[in-house]
């Protein structure tokens, strides 16, 4: 009886820490991140950490005038070099012997020049106004916006001090500037062409 009670009592001592043992339960660390990170979404679906997402930036949505406008400035502007290169021969042309009929021609494709401008410089100012919100490619319109204004009061100076046709008075000093003025608006604005062309790819 007395072996039968130490077998036993041995037993109990034997399996009493294997059974504490295995109601001991442990996690491990990928289980407690697991864990944690599926309490901190809950909270934050109930608004009680972190802050909210940002929303999403407004979309900017152009308006068929404006799409209208920017096929009328890009149809136009197809035409400036051809115009500006016409005018330039026909300039010189006309600075070494003046005749009546290079006068003309040259008096008629400066009033091309002007019609291409002011066509452009209303659908391309109307347009630039309506993307002033768009921080796509912005400094690069308005760069060429700003070259193109300029140009304008270029060529606006040079019809004005065009020299006099019957070559009176200071005609060689209005010559000068008229030619300067003339080269100096076709570059500024050969410029502003250039960087829309190339920087918006």
């Amino acid at each position: 009886m007395a072996k039968v009670l130490t077998a036993a009592v041995a037993l109990v001592l034997l399996l009493v820490p294997v059974a504490a043992s295995a109601q001991r339960i442990t996690i491990s660390p990928v289980v407690q991140a697991i864990v944690a990170n599926e309490a901190r979404d809950a909270r934050r679906l109930d608004g009680v950490v972190g802050p909210q997402s940002a929303a999403p930036g407004v979309p900017i949505v152009y308006s068929d005038g404006y799409r209208v406008r920017l096929k009328i400035h890009k149809v136009a502007s197809v035409t400036m070099l051809p115009l500006f290169g016409a005018q330039a021969l026909l300039g010189k042309k006309l600075y070494d012997n003046p005749t009546p009929r290079i006068r003309q021609w040259h008096s008629g494709v400066a009033w091309g020049v002007a019609g291409l401008f002011a066509v452009n410089s209303v659908t391309g100012t109307w347009n630039l106004i309506e993307s002033r919100k768009d921080p796509s490619h912005r400094k690069l319109r308005v760069a060429h916006g700003l070259l193109m204004l300029a140009a304008d009061a270029g060529f606006v100076a040079t019809a004005f001090t065009a020299p006099d046709d019957d070559g009176g008075g200071n005609y060689l000093n209005r010559r000068s500037l008229h030619k300067n003025l003339a080269i100096t608006s076709i570059s500024t604005a050969t410029i502003g062409y250039l960087i829309m062309l190339f920087g918006n790819r």
